[in-house]
């Protein structure tokens, strides 16, 4: 993946912006002392070479009923099948995050559902049939800690 050098103006913009996603630009540009257009065409420069991926609003899983958050590990029968699996994941809603890991688990996925007999059910009838080896399943209870990478540790030359 590229790495991309940032100058002082990306750094003060992509600060500004990841504190506040809805600050409007003509308030960054002041801060900056540049133009709204020249913080259009460094949030558009910025976006297009991946650096930002976007902005929206995100919906608490648990405020529209998903009340159970569940990690689950997934051992595959066959390594060959990382792509299948993949896609066969994407088509279940719940599922919002999924890796591919070192360890002991060959994928890690994030899913949310109603209550643990939703969660039963998702194990049983949507990842079961997916020819897993077997799936060690963990629970959250609460999440501690939901942040992105903070702007400071990537604006720190070293």
């Amino acid at each position: 993946m590229a790495h991309h050098q940032l100058d002082a103006l990306d750094k003060k913009i992509l600060k500004m912006i990841a504190a506040d996603a809805r600050v409007p630009f003509l308030e960054v540009a002041r801060a900056c002392n540049v133009s709204g257009a020249a913080i259009h065409q460094r949030v558009q420069k910025l976006t297009s070479l991946g650096v930002l991926k976007g902005s929206q609003f995100i919906v608490d899983p648990e405020s529209v009923g998903f009340e159970t958050c569940a990690y689950i590990g997934l051992y595959l029968k066959d390594p060959a099948s990382f792509e299948d699996v993949t896609n066969a994941l994407k088509k279940i809603p719940e599922i919002v995050e999924c890796h591919y890991t070192t360890g002991q688990y060959d994928m890690f996925i994030k899913l949310y559902a109603r209550n643990n007999h939703h969660l039963l059910s998702i194990i049983h009838d949507k990842l079961q049939p997916l020819n897993l080896a077997r799936t060690e399943t963990i629970i959250s209870f609460n999440e501690a800690i939901q942040r992105q990478l903070p702007v400071e540790s990537i604006i720190t030359d070293k």
